[in-house]
């Protein structure tokens, strides 16, 4: 498995690139980024900690410093020569490539009636590599189901500490259903094609066998369309944060739907003051909030909540 990510990696890297990433010697179980900006040197997140790439030449180590050519010829790789083909992907500034690993792009946007069309003069590229770890959420389960049923849980996770991780894999066993929950149908609305890591429309991580996956689709509009066209037990989102979110999960409890979701946040206290989600918690909407840390390695459970807030581990 973890051979085949390291090819899924390499193979997209320009050969100079490619060449001073191979010299490195690195496990690609543990790399978490690579990150490749146009006159600074190329780094990568490594065992959680960053680490600048060099090279030998002449009997000397250089730093690598990412040029211009570099920067086009990886972007060639990723869109197999056709830029224009993942022209709505490059609007969102990400494009998601076989493995479901997700390339993050910047550079100047293009604007249409003041929305971002597209991306062009590329300067940096940040690849961040997709990491299944298959049993992460047995720890939180007994906390986080009831009478064989999932409660509507709230994921509450700095960037990089494994929200999306987590979320993966709570989503594959209430799926495949496990001693704490019976297996049920689950509807996932993929907006950034991190959860299942759909790859010319196959997933490419494992998300239960019974789970339907609307990759690409805004959070919102994709809720009602799963309820309306798939009539999931239990629907899974990553990432809210609009009030039009906050609205069509509402509207998915209403209608009988376990909700499964995450939000960038230190704490319970930082998330209850976020206008979009105070409402929410005050309403005690959700059963149960996972806050997670990453002091040791990301995924850390710092501890559980229930509705009114009480420590439950």
């Amino acid at each position: 498995m973890e051979n085949k990510k390291k090819q899924q990696i390499l193979c997209i890297l320009a050969k100079t690139v490619r060449r001073s990433v191979e010299n490195e010697d690195l496990d690609f179980g543990q790399l978490q980024e690579i990150r490749m900006r146009i006159g600074k040197p190329l780094l990568v997140v490594y065992e959680n900690q960053e680490r600048i790439v060099s090279f030998e030449k002449d009997g000397a180590f250089r730093v690598h410093e990412v040029t211009k050519e570099e920067i086009r010829e990886t972007l060639e790789y990723i869109s197999r020569y056709s830029l224009y083909a993942y022209e709505q992907e490059m609007r969102q500034g990400f494009i998601t490539i076989e493995g479901g690993h997700r390339v993050g792009v910047m550079g100047k946007a293009i604007l249409e009636k003041e929305r971002v069309k597209n991306l062009q003069y590329i300067s940096s590229i940040n690849i961040r590599v997709a990491h299944e770890i298959v049993g992460c959420a047995d720890q939180v389960f007994p906390y986080i189901t009831k009478d064989r049923q999932i409660c509507h849980t709230l994921i509450i996770s700095p960037p990089c500490c494994g929200k999306t991780t987590l979320l993966r894999d709570l989503i594959r066993q209430v799926s495949d259903g496990n001693e704490y929950v019976r297996g049920c149908s689950v509807g996932v609305v993929d907006e950034r094609s991190e959860l299942g890591g759909c790859y010319l429309g196959v997933a490419q991580n494992a998300l239960g066998m019974r789970t339907d996956i609307l990759d690409g689709c805004p959070k919102a509009e994709g809720m009602i369309m799963l309820i309306r066209s798939m009539a999931p037990q239990v629907i899974a989102v990553d990432e809210i944060g609009s009030a039009e979110d906050i609205h069509a999960m509402e509207y998915a409890m209403q209608c009988g739907c376990r909700l499964l979701a995450s939000v960038h946040g230190k704490d319970m206290e930082e998330v209850s003051g976020k206008p979009v989600l105070s409402e929410l918690v005050r309403k005690k909407r959700f059963q149960r909030y996972v806050v997670l840390e990453n002091r040791k390695h990301p995924g850390e459970i710092r501890a559980v909540f229930d509705e009114r807030g009480s420590l439950l581990c």
